[in-house]
């Protein structure tokens, strides 16, 4: 089952629970294979694979369901389509360029991003990805860079800070700030490195 019927799907059953208490919230077998809009030994083997995969919990000899938290989270989810590898390069593009407007105007922020490295899906040949991931090395920002007057932010405010800027640049980027090369995902590309 596609991405987005399996969305539609869960969204009618979500549909037919709407003011129902989770712990009340019962579903038969009947209504979860009309809501899924398969019937017969399909419709079976399907709500059995949806108890497999935890999405219902339930008893299987009485046809009787409740949906799990893992169910919710495929209702809510957004469907998008995947990122062509020319966006993504765009994305690390303006990523070198935000690290390098990090380190050169973030002066009340006590860190600094000693290198960028894109990992994961890509370093592969695909030509669509599902997610572009960005490994971030931070350091201690030297003392000659850091603001003169007014407050320094805590650590902990600043790798914030940088990680929800990143992350601002695509819903596809997911941060993996390290302090150490060594805990770099392998393989890696370096898009932007303090010299």
């Amino acid at each position: 089952m596609d991405a987005m019927a399996l969305r539609a799907a869960t969204g009618r059953v979500m549909a037919r629970l709407a003011g129902v208490s989770p712990e009340e919230a019962q579903l038969s077998g009947r209504n979860l294979r009309h809501d899924f809009a398969v019937h017969g030994a399909r419709g079976s083997r399907l709500v059995g694979a949806l108890v497999a995969d935890g999405l219902l919990e339930g008893d299987e000899a009485r046809d009787e369901y409740r949906i799990t938290g893992r169910f919710l989270e495929f209702a809510t989810a957004r469907v998008v389509d995947p990122l062509p590898r020319e966006r993504a390069r765009n994305i690390v593009a303006r990523a070198a360029t935000l690290a390098q407007r990090i380190n050169t105007d973030w002066t009340r922020n006590p860190l600094q991003i000693e290198m960028l490295a894109p990992f994961g899906s890509f370093m592969s040949r695909d030509s669509e990805l599902d997610e572009l991931s960005l490994g971030i090395l931070v350091v201690s920002r030297a003392w000659n860079r850091r603001t003169r007057w007014g407050r320094m932010q805590s650590t902990a405010d600043g790798a914030h800070q940088i990680r929800d800027a990143f992350r601002a640049l695509s819903s596809f980027v997911q941060v993996k700030m390290v302090n150490e090369p060594g805990m770099l995902p392998r393989p890696f590309a370096v898009a932007f490195q303090e010299l």
